[in-house]
């Protein structure tokens, strides 16, 4: 293949690559199997560029012979022997994921000013002193933009009955009053309030 139909054969592949590979995740309904169909088509089609009168005619029936030919493929039908191997079990992350994108959206609700002193404070670390120096205000800005910022956090988590605290388990880095109400106005009393 020369140069020229090298260019062609590349521009024509920038352009048809995605609708070739929409129309094989609609015929196989996976979207790596279609990938796949694509890429094999693609690298068929690259053979015979030079002999091919319509490249988009050819493509598009050997992407959708292929598509329906990946699910017939020996090493699609295999079954896992799970069984024979001993499971090891691993504890699942997808609750720390999920609370971490959680508490992410719900700080995303917080004002900026008292958001950054949320982060500076709690996810950095920083004392009081260091995160003043940092917003440039004072220390009593910081410890008001904390208080505000940390009860605002609160009722939007208490929306989600998410719980606020640190890696041992304790309530003691981000202390809670108690379960607020949102959208009654009526925070539930408790032992510390009496």
């Amino acid at each position: 293949m020369d140069v020229e139909d090298n260019e062609n054969f590349r521009q024509f592949v920038r352009a048809r690559f995605e609708p070739l590979r929409a129309l094989a995740y609609v015929t196989c309904g996976d979207w790596q199997t279609a990938e796949d169909a694509v890429s094999g088509a693609l690298a068929r089609l690259y053979l015979r560029w030079n002999r091919v009168a319509s490249p988009d005619a050819y493509a598009r029936t050997m992407v959708m012979r292929a598509a329906i030919g990946e699910k017939r493929r020996p090493w699609r039908r295999e079954r896992p022997v799970g069984d024979a191997l001993p499971d090891i079990p691993r504890p699942d992350p997808s609750g720390h994921v999920d609370e971490r994108l959680r508490l992410r959206a719900a700080l995303s609700r917080v004002p900026p000013r008292q958001r950054a002193v949320l982060v500076l404070r709690f996810l950095e670390g920083l004392s009081v002193e260091e995160t003043a120096q940092i917003l440039g205000c004072r220390t009593g800005t910081v410890k008001s933009q904390c208080a505000r910022g940390l009860e605002t956090l609160r009722t939007v988590l208490a929306a989600e009955d998410i719980e606020l605290r640190d890696d041992e388990g304790s309530e003691h880095a981000v202390p809670r009053r108690g379960r607020i109400e949102v959208g009654s106005g009526v925070r539930p009393t408790t032992a510390h309030d009496r």
